[in-house]
């Protein structure tokens, strides 16, 4: 391990925090993360410590998190399931915080979502919303992301996307798919979160790329960029719900919910903020038409494939 600053990162073997730990590990820092799969195969061997998140063991977490210069955390749920909720996902966060101010953390870097609010009806909007307003009362130095769709590597929406279009003759849209969305790279927001933890200023801002889509010229583009020819139709979304829900039964995944789907169609994933991004969804998607969504991406495949590995292997 590198002898610099501890930064700590919560899922670092996950989608975006994988990207902030590279980062760290390049410029530096010493690296732990906090994961609710301690035992999980991973790319970093050891080059970074990993410790439970123990949210119900408050006072462990605040050792794990002791000396450290910077906590980014990335934790979130995106299912409002019945043990692992919403409700949990904020009370969870809250006990991190607690932890981190107790240990004398010097800066967190904070993953939101765009346009939160405490009064929406849709669950992940609220409780995000709660988290920023808990994080700005605690006193820590911090910085608040509010990224809306990721995209590259191994993300979900973008590849699936891809993945629909190369399996089917039309590609339906809820409603008229003219709301818009800002997607951005997750490298692009990698770097932004290592910038913003060598901050000092406490600020929140948008992270979102150079381009805006409506839905529907989304879908468009990402055929254009696979060389497909697709009918893209509108359909109403509770039809739409249905025939996600029928997919993810072929395919054994929750393709989208009931709030994903609202949260689109009501606009917030877009935002007018300036881009904090340089890479375009565009040129990107037509740099790796070869590979986007040759395969399905499971969400909960991935799960079910972490939670059997854990089973596989001795316990510590």
């Amino acid at each position: 391990m590198t002898s610099g600053d501890l930064h700590v990162v919560t899922g670092a073997f996950g989608y975006s925090g994988r990207r902030i730990v590279e980062r760290s590990i390049r410029a530096g820092h010493r690296v732990r993360t906090l994961t609710g799969s301690p035992r999980r195969d991973q790319p970093f061997g050891e080059r970074i410590d990993v410790h439970p998140f123990s949210f119900d063991r408050p006072a462990q977490l605040e050792r794990s998190l002791a000396g450290a210069a910077v906590l980014y955390n990335t934790y979130w749920v995106r299912f409002d399931g019945a043990e692992h909720g919403y409700d949990r996902a904020v009370a969870n966060t809250r006990v991190l915080f607690a932890a981190a101010v107790a240990a004398g953390v010097g800066r967190v870097v904070h993953v939101s979502i765009t346009n939160p609010s405490e009064t929406s009806a849709l669950g992940y909007f609220r409780g995000k919303a709660v988290l920023e307003r808990d994080l700005r009362r605690s006193g820590l130095s911090h910085s608040i992301l509010r990224p809306a769709v990721l995209f590259g590597g191994e993300d979900i929406l973008i590849n699936n996307i891809a993945w629909a279009l190369r399996r089917l003759p039309l590609f339906g849209v809820f409603g008229d798919g003219r709301y818009r969305l800002r997607p951005i790279h997750v490298d692009d927001f990698a770097a932004l979160a290592v910038a913003e933890g060598a901050g000092r200023t406490n600020r929140t801002f948008d992270a979102v790329g150079p381009e805006s889509f409506t839905y529907r010229e989304l879908v468009g583009e990402l055929a254009r960029a696979l060389g497909l020819r697709r009918l893209i139709v509108p359909v109403p979304p509770a039809i739409g719900h249905f025939a996600a829900r029928l997919l993810g039964t072929l395919v054994r995944d929750i393709v989208l919910t009931r709030d994903e789907i609202a949260g689109l169609m009501q606009g917030l994933l877009a935002t007018d903020a300036p881009a904090t991004g340089t890479i375009r969804l565009s040129e990107w998607a037509r740099e790796h038409a070869a590979t986007l969504g040759r395969s399905h991406a499971s969400e909960l495949g991935r799960r079910r494939g972490r939670s059997r590995r854990q089973r596989d292997r001795a316990p510590d």
